[in-house]
């Protein structure tokens, strides 16, 4: 899990135009989505932190996204995941 604030945004477009980092997640909320989630989009940068897989995502104990994750969210929700 890298933290938004502990990573310059030159460094942060690299790692995603590499691959590296695949989701970004609301570290107060424990939630994670998709890069291009609008609902991601809007939250404050202190809050926000990314992932390179789904997998370090729920090891961090997030969950998914309502908004652009709907199929995740769903499993999550009836204890699937």
């Amino acid at each position: 899990m890298i933290e938004h604030s502990e990573i310059s945004n030159t460094l942060l477009r690299a790692k995603i135009k590499a691959g590296e980092i695949s989701f970004g997640g609301n570290k107060e909320l424990k939630i994670y989505g998709q890069l291009s989630c609008k609902s991601g989009k809007r939250m404050k940068q202190e809050n926000r932190v990314f992932f390179g897989s789904e997998l370090e995502a729920i090891e961090n104990q997030f969950r998914p996204c309502g908004h652009c994750m709907k199929t995740e969210y769903k499993k999550w929700k009836d204890g699937l995941i």
